[in-house]
C-alpha cells in the first residue's frame, strides 16, 4: 500500500503498472466517480492488482492534491456499481480496500485493487467479456485484451486441470510406442512390484489418466494428457496446433553468428512429446556439472541438490505449461545459468508459489505422470523447493511474471559467479568494456525472445536503471543492431542480425 502523507511522497509519485491517479472532481467539483475508473479496474485486477488515487492533479509530470470535497458519494458510487453486473462482472472490493487519505488538509481516495483469482477472472465490463471489454495493465496503460487472450482466460477460469479433456477420434495408434515402453521401463524400476504393471497399455493408461471415459457422457479415449506425454509429434500438433518445445543452449556471445551450440526442437528426428522432451534435455542441463565424490551406505551419490533443482525446474515448466498459447516452452542453458519460460499465465501469484503450500497446477494429469516416477512435487512446494535449495548453494533464482506477448512466466537460476550485488559499481554497465558488451548482448538476447519487451521490463531483468537501459539501446541502434519497428506504444523491436 502506498503511504501518503506529505507533498514529499507526492513528488515521487508516478503512474506505472501499480498506481493509477485520476482526478474525480465531477463538473460541479465535488467529486464523482470518473468514467476511465472501470478499465483500471478491469486492467490491475487482470494483472497483479494495484492503487487508484483519486483527488490528485498532474501538473508537469508532477501529481499535486486538490482533494474530493464528497468522498462519501464517490465511495457510493464505487459500490453501487461494483455490484451491477451490467457494469462489471465480478466486485474485487471490501470497505478496507478503499480509504479516505488526508494530504495537506485535501481528502484522497485511494482504492486498492487485488489480484483477480483463476476462478473470477477475466474481470470484464458490461455483461460481454469480449469484443474489447475486458483490460490488462500494461506499464501505465490499460489495454484492451485480444478475444483470444481472453478464452483462454475462461477456459481457465472453468478447467481446473487442462489435460485431462478427452480427445474424441485419438488413440493409442497416435503414440509413440517406444516413449511409453521406455516410461513403463522407468515406472517399473522405480515400484518393480505395482500391481499397474500387469496391466496392458491401455489398461496402463487407464491408470494414469492418459486414457479416460466420462461416466456423464459414455465418451472414452486418450486424453490431452496421454497425447502430450506419450504422443507422436503429428497427431500433437494435430490436437494443439500452437504446441512447441524447444531447449537451446546458448553461446556467452549471443550475438555472434553462432545463436546456439545445441538445441532440441520437434523436428521429425523424435517423438516431439513432452515426455521424451524432457529426458532428452534433463541430461543436457546437467552433463557438465560437476559430481563430487560421496558415498552413501557405501554406494556413490551421482546425484546433487544442484541436479536435484534442475530436474525439478523443468517438470514444473511442463507441467504448468499452457500448450494451447502462441508461445513455446523455452529452456535456456548459457554460461551465466539457466531460464525455464512457461507459456501460461500463473494460476497463483509469485510470492505465494515461491512460498510454496499452494499448489494450482494447470496439466494435474501429466504432473500425476512425472509423480509416479518419482519426479516433481504435488503439495504446492516445488517452486519453493527450488528457490530454497538453489539459493542454499548461493546462486541466484528469480520468478518473473510477464504479460507481452502473451501471458507467460521465466525463472531464471543463475550462478554464483554472475550474482553482482545492485548499486555495487560492477553493476553498472558503464562500468566497463566487459560489462557493457555482456550487457549489450543480454539486450539482444531479451528483445529476440520478446520483441514487444519494453525498456522498464528490460531494466527488470537486467538489475538496471531506465537511464542504462536506455542507453543501451542507443547504442545499440547507433551499432545497426536493433531498430524500433512502430511507436514507442503499440510498436516492437527488431533484432537486425550481422
Amino acid at each position: 500500500m502506498i503511504d501518503l502523507h506529505s507533498l514529499e511522497d507526492l513528488s515521487l509519485l508516478r503512474e506505472s503498472v501499480s498506481v493509477e491517479c485520476k482526478l474525480a472532481n465531477g463538473r460541479d467539483g465535488k467529486g464523482t466517480l470518473p468514467d476511465d475508473f472501470w478499465p483500471t479496474y478491469s486492467a490491475m485486477a487482470n494483472a497483479d492488482g494495484g492503487v487508484v488515487i483519486m483527488g490528485l492533479r498532474e501538473r508537469q509530470g508532477r501529481f499535486e492534491p486538490v482533494g474530493i470535497e464528497n468522498p462519501d458519494k464517490v465511495r457510493t458510487e464505487l459500490f453501487n456499481n461494483l455490484n451491477n453486473r451490467q457494469k462489471v462482472s465480478v466486485n474485487l472490493l471490501t470497505d478496507s480496500e478503499v480509504r479516505e487519505w488526508a494530504v495537506e488538509g485535501k481528502t484522497l481516495l485511494m482504492v486498492e485493487i487485488p489480484r483477480a483469482s483463476r476462478q473470477q477472472r477475466p474481470v470484464y465490463l458490461t455483461t460481454n467479456p469480449l469484443n474489447g471489454n475486458t483490460y490488462r495493465r500494461l506499464n501505465e496503460g490499460d489495454r484492451p485484451l485480444p478475444d483470444e487472450d481472453v478464452k483462454r482466460m475462461l477456459a481457465e477460469q472453468v478447467e481446473d486441470s487442462r489435460d485431462s479433456r478427452i480427445l474424441p477420434h485419438f488413440g493409442l495408434k497416435d503414440l509413440e510406442a517406444d516413449s511409453l515402453k521406455a516410461y513403463r521401463n522407468i515406472f517399473r524400476a522405480d515400484k518393480p512390484d505395482h500391481p499397474w504393471l500387469a496391466l496392458d497399455d491401455e489398461g496402463f493408461l487407464r491408470m494414469l489418466g492418459g486414457w479416460r471415459e466420462d461416466r456423464a457422457t459414455g465418451d472414452a479415449g486418450l486424453t490431452v494428457a496421454g497425447l502430450l506425454m506419450f504422443g507422436q509429434w503429428t497427431s500433437i500438433s494435430e490436437a494443439l496446433p500452437h504446441y512447441f518445445l524447444d531447449y537451446q543452449e546458448r553461446p556467452a556471445d549471443y550475438a555472434s553468428s553462432v545463436q546456439w551450440l545445441d538445441r532440441v526442437v520437434p523436428d521429425g528426428n523424435w517423438s516431439g512429446n513432452v515426455f521424451d522432451f524432457y529426458r532428452r534435455v534433463v541430461n543436457k542441463l546437467t552433463a557438465d556439472l560437476k559430481v563430487p565424490f560421496v558415498l552413501k551406505d557405501g554406494v556413490r551419490q551421482d546425484d546433487t541438490p544442484t541436479h536435484k533443482a534442475l530436474r525439478e525446474a523443468l517438470v514444473n515448466t511442463l507441467v504448468h505449461a499452457d500448450f494451447t498459447g502462441r508461445l513455446s516452452v523455452l529452456v535456456v542453458k548459457e554460461p551465466a545459468g539457466f531460464s525455464f519460460r512457461n507459456p501460461g499465465g500463473m494460476r497463483v501469484p509469485a510470492a505465494l508459489a515461491l512460498q510454496g503450500g499452494v499448489s494450482d497446477c494447470r496439466n494435474r494429469t501429466m504432473q500425476q505422470m512425472f509423480l509416479m516416477i518419482g519426479l516433481g512435487e504435488r503439495a504446492g512446494s516445488g517452486m519453493s523447493r527450488i528457490l530454497h535449495g538453489w539459493q542454499d548453494l548461493g546462486h541466484g533464482v528469480r520468478l518473473l511474471e510477464r504479460y507481452e506477448p502473451q501471458e507467460h512466466s521465466v525463472l531464471e537460476m543463475t550462478w554464483r559467479d554472475e550474482l553482482v550485488p545492485k548499486g555495487s559499481p560492477e553493476s553498472s554497465p558503464e562500468s566497463s568494456p566487459q560489462n557493457s558488451l555482456k550487457t549489450e548482448e543480454r539486450v539482444l538476447q531479451l528483445l529476440r525472445d520478446t520483441p514487444s519487451m519494453t525498456t522498464q521490463a528490460l531494466g527488470e531483468r537486467l538489475g538496471i536503471s531506465k537511464r542504462g537501459v536506455l542507453k543501451q539501446v542507443e547504442k545499440l541502434k547507433e551499432q545497426g543492431r536493433l531498430r524500433r519497428v512502430g511507436p514507442n506504444k503499440g510498436g516492437h523491436w527488431e533484432v537486425l542480425e550481422p
